[in-house]
């Protein structure tokens, strides 16, 4: 059995599906295809074929008929790299990634990697260090420093950076071991409900209407997921909070984008106007954020009985960083994998992975699980509530197993992913971009909406 395969069954497993839907799955190709001693590529096979799998089980339950579904590995691993392979009118976006944001040695030889992609971001490490908006004042400053106490710092201003750390320090601390003991994620009944009452569908997720609160990548990435299987997301951001225009390109493919401002009393009254008619609702604000504003999951759950409400930290919900802010790159420092990667490419230099591997497979996961609450809220009723982190996502990945001799593999090229690649109308102008790998036979995935900039559709679930 391949590390693919075994990894569905796990997953399958962990959500109580009927195992006979495993015999439905068909999964191509094997590792080596990307350069990291992890299993990235089967990772992220395993897990978009597990939200194939689910969303054909779901289309079933709804009256379908049953389907195969089949996904390849290399097309996976481009997916999973889905935000470098974009192009607009032919041309490759702007980097999105700020100038100092990075890893840094600091005094006491350690290591830290600094988060300076959103502004407020840069400036308070900017203040905290006292020095210029450059790499090499950055870096000197940052040898004044010992890595935790700088991390330690941030963390109380607010900012987001991570010390360096092997697996066997991340084992030791308290989060670490936090994030190893919850599981990969969480399904918890929240509230009472009759199962609410969906339309006939053609497509596994037709008439399911989801919204979604997220920004970058790991929960965007889950909402695209449900509109390639026929939901209806719209994406709610606010035009006050900052965001990453070149990922939004890749990521708002198959929905709706409506601003709304969740500071202002009417906007409010929006929002929970669109959650009385939603199905799904996804945040990934700091943990308490969306509670300060009156859309926890419990209150949610009053003003929506059955929703499936999916929250997506950092760090989990258990454990001293509970409540911290943190992205994908910062996670993979601060629990070992940088340091892993490094030993596995005899370097003395930490080494991240070739893909923001953890922002796209705890989408994945998001997803899943919340393809997992909709079948229990359509057979048990009640209120749902998903919990995912970057954190035990990691911790998944991580007991996976190695890949040996990939460490040299280039990264596939544009050409190299060119099979997997579409090319259609976006808001953006002429918009090429990795088609979802999950196939189902006879619903095959698709994204009826083009890509278009934030807040260009009115906050309403009609259609302009």
């Amino acid at each position: 059995m391949s590390i693919a395969q075994s990894a569905v069954a796990q997953l399958w497993r962990h959500c109580e599906f009927d195992p006979s839907w495993l015999d439905a799955l068909r999964l191509t190709g094997a590792e080596p295809v990307l350069p990291s001693s992890f299993p990235l590529a089967s990772a992220a096979q395993a897990s978009l074929a597990a939200c194939g799998l689910a969303a054909a089980a779901l289309l079933h339950q709804r009256g379908g008929g049953k389907q195969q579904v089949s996904v390849d590995i290399r097309h996976a691993a481009a997916e999973l790299r889905s935000e470098h392979y974009i192009r607009v009118n032919g041309e490759q976006p702007t980097d999105p990634w700020d100038k100092i944001a990075g890893l840094y040695r600091t005094g006491d030889g350690g290591w830290v990697r600094i988060h300076t992609n959103f502004p407020h971001h840069c400036r308070g490490v900017l203040e905290l260090l006292a020095c210029e908006y450059d790499k090499s004042a950055v870096q000197e400053a940052l040898l004044r420093w010992n890595a935790f106490d700088f991390e330690n710092a941030a963390a109380e201003r607010g900012l987001v950076a991570t010390a360096l750390r092997s697996f066997e320090e991340w084992d030791a601390h308290p989060q670490g071991q936090a994030a190893a003991s919850l599981p990969l994620f969480s399904l918890t009944r929240i509230g009472d409900a009759e199962p609410l009452a969906l339309p006939a569908a053609d497509r596994p997720l037709s008439g399911i209407r989801a919204l979604d609160l997220t920004r970058i990548i790991s929960g965007p990435v889950g909402a695209r997921t449900l509109a390639a299987h026929g939901a209806d997301v719209l994406h709610i951001t606010s035009p006050k909070l900052p965001t990453v225009a070149t990922l939004d390109i890749d990521t708002c493919r198959g929905k709706r984008n409506a601003h709304l401002d969740l500071t202002q009393p009417a906007d409010r009254q929006s929002l929970q106007a669109l959650l009385a008619e939603a199905h799904v609702f996804l945040q990934g604000y700091r943990p308490g954020g969306l509670a300060e504003l009156g859309f926890s999951p419990e209150q949610a759950a009053r003003i929506r009985p059955g929703i499936v409400y999916a929250s997506l930290s950092a760090y989990g919900n258990d454990g001293p960083w509970s409540s911290r802010r943190g992205f994908d790159s910062l996670t993979q420092t601060a629990s070992g994998f940088n340091t892993a990667e490094a030993e596995a490419a005899g370097s003395d230099t930490p080494r991240p992975f070739p893909a923001q591997a953890l922002d796209h497979i705890g989408g994945y996961l998001l997803a899943l699980g919340i393809l997992a609450a909709l079948h229990r809220q359509q057979t048990e009723g009640g209120s749902w509530h998903v919990e995912v982190s970057l954190a035990q996502t990691g911790h998944w990945l991580r007991h996976l197993g190695r890949v040996d001799g990939a460490m040299s593999l280039p990264l596939p090229s544009l050409d190299d992913v060119h099979p997997f690649l579409e090319e259609s109308a976006s808001g953006y102008g002429r918009l090429l971009a990795v088609r979802h790998a999950a196939q189902l036979s006879t619903t095959p995935a698709r994204w009826e909406r083009p890509s278009t900039p934030l807040g260009s559709h009115p906050a309403s679930w009609a259609d302009n």
